[in-house]
């Protein structure tokens, strides 16, 4: 079973929809969930209050389902996307004993210098927020040219109405600095097999971190594959011989994992 995080702004339907296909067309259940404010679950659309409680959420939902006794005695691996590589790392931090791996694509363990706004401007805002914040103030780039360097899927990118894609809101940018700087200083408290593949030329999350997440985490079993001339989305926005040979790199490891 894989139980799938999606990543900031996005939703479990729509591309995400296209990668459960393709890993169940591999004998892999797959449970996805949209967090609070994100694609069509309830909540201010792109609001996290706090980080913590949105990882709360996710345990409470993929508890729940792993109850099933169909699947109850089947090995269940996080799969992680961005944002959702910084939830599954939380959520194994929080359940240590629970999973039996984890598949971490360009894990939001330190935004990458590009996006952050200067210091001065991001210390202003941190203090804007405690009072405003739900505001839509962070400055931000087009991060669709960042993240997807096929242009013809960088174009369907816009057929996503669910996912958020307006400024970040205050607290929710304080939530994602904040949680990005935490996991920097508790990258040697992982310790469940891992496979962590990031693009070389990923602009959006910092491909130096999983460096040092593969570098630091305590794991015995860890395996990181760098893409070369990849962006951020490692599944839906590369050439489609690229997703191939990532979808192939994955697919082997969790068959590695389970035989």
């Amino acid at each position: 079973m894989v139980y799938f995080c999606h990543g900031y702004g996005d939703t479990c339907t729509f591309f995400v929809e296209g990668i459960a296909r393709k890993l169940a067309s591999s004998g892999y259940g797959v449970f996805a969930m949209d967090y609070p404010g994100f694609g069509l679950s309830e909540g201010l659309h792109g609001y996290i209050p706090s980080f913590d409680k949105l990882v709360d959420d996710v345990i409470e939902h993929y508890s729940k389902a792993k109850e099933n006794p169909e699947i109850r005695n089947l090995p269940s691996f996080l799969f992680g996307q961005s944002m959702g590589g910084a939830v599954a790392l939380k959520v194994h931090m929080k359940q240590p004993d629970a999973w039996n791996g984890a598949v971490l694509l360009a894990p939001m363990c330190k935004i990458a210098d590009d996006i952050v706004p200067p210091w001065l401007v991001t210390q202003i805002l941190v203090g804007i927020a405690k009072f405003l914040p739900k505001q839509k103030l962070v400055p931000q780039k087009d991060l669709a040219e960042f993240t997807i360097r096929d242009v013809k899927k960088r174009e369907l990118a816009a057929y996503n109405v669910i996912a958020y894609k307006h400024k970040p809101r205050l607290q929710t940018a304080v939530e994602l600095l904040n949680t990005t700087q935490e996991l920097e200083k508790q990258l040697d408290k992982v310790y469940l097999p891992l496979l962590i593949m990031h693009g070389e030329n990923d602009r959006v999350t910092d491909p130096s971190i999983s460096k040092a997440l593969y570098e630091k985490a305590s794991s015995s079993d860890k395996k990181l594959i760098l893409c070369k001339d990849a962006y951020h989305s490692l599944l839906v926005g590369e050439p489609d011989e690229m997703i191939l040979q990532v979808f192939g790199d994955i697919i082997s490891w969790l068959d590695e994992h389970t035989s």
